[in-house]
């Protein structure tokens, strides 16, 4: 099968990765796969406000994602949706089982994700951009977060969906991912398959988290050496 853009059914869109964008943030990431675009920055850890929000034995995660109104040829109406609230939710998910949060009680760690272009895969791109924005803030992390997409298009399982092919899929399946710690943090699918394509989709879109993976890593140490 070749694809609109020619990538190969396996083929990732071309990805880069940058540390510490957010000069005023404690910790931040540009993570950018074909045409979308996520930048986050992180907050914290620092007191909880209002304080009857406090965890006695933990931090809180707060992530806010956001579609700026320019992301899109359709401009997206600014403040939360009810689809933003979902993948707010979707990402916090995906991260906690990652963070120290114990190290942290009765503090707030705040996640901003903004999408300043998208072309499908946002959520995946903004869990990507998050986890290097926590490990550059100096987060405890017992490994870094991993994300992408896998579908069906046609006959064909492919990674990492465009808008394109986003539009004739079958099905989308975002996955994250901790390599190190061979845990699935966050597995959705939107739309159906049966069990024998979902299986091949998981498999394929693990399997390219290993190259998102040594990009997250790389991005990291360059931060690091210029330091």
């Amino acid at each position: 099968m070749k694809r609109s853009d020619g990538r190969k059914p396996d083929e990732l869109r071309p990805v880069v990765i940058k540390a510490g964008v957010v000069p005023n943030a404690n910790g931040s990431a540009m993570v950018q796969m074909g045409r979308t675009i996520a930048i986050a920055a992180v907050y914290g850890p620092r007191e909880m406000f209002p304080r009857h929000k406090k965890i006695p034995d933990r931090a809180a995660l707060e992530t806010v994602y956001a579609l700026v109104p320019f992301s899109t040829t359709d401009r997206a109406r600014p403040g939360p949706s009810r689809r933003s609230k979902e993948i707010c939710l979707v990402i916090r998910e995906a991260l906690e089982p990652a963070i120290f949060l114990e190290e942290f009680p009765k503090t707030c760690i705040n996640v901003y994700i903004d999408i300043i272009q998208a072309d499908a895969g946002t959520r995946t791109a903004a869990i990507n951009a998050a986890s290097v924005a926590l490990a550059d803030a100096g987060i405890p992390m017992r490994d870094l977060v991993t994300s992408v997409a896998a579908g069906k298009v046609g006959k064909d399982i492919v990674l990492d969906i465009d808008m394109t092919e986003e539009d004739i899929t079958k099905c989308d399946l975002p996955i994250a991912c901790m390599l190190r710690e061979k845990k699935i943090t966050l597995l959705q699918m939107d739309g159906d398959l049966p069990v024998k394509d979902v299986k091949e989709a998981m498999k394929l879109a693990i399997k390219s988290c290993e190259e998102l993976y040594k990009k997250q890593k790389e991005a990291l140490k360059e931060r690091w050496v210029k330091k």
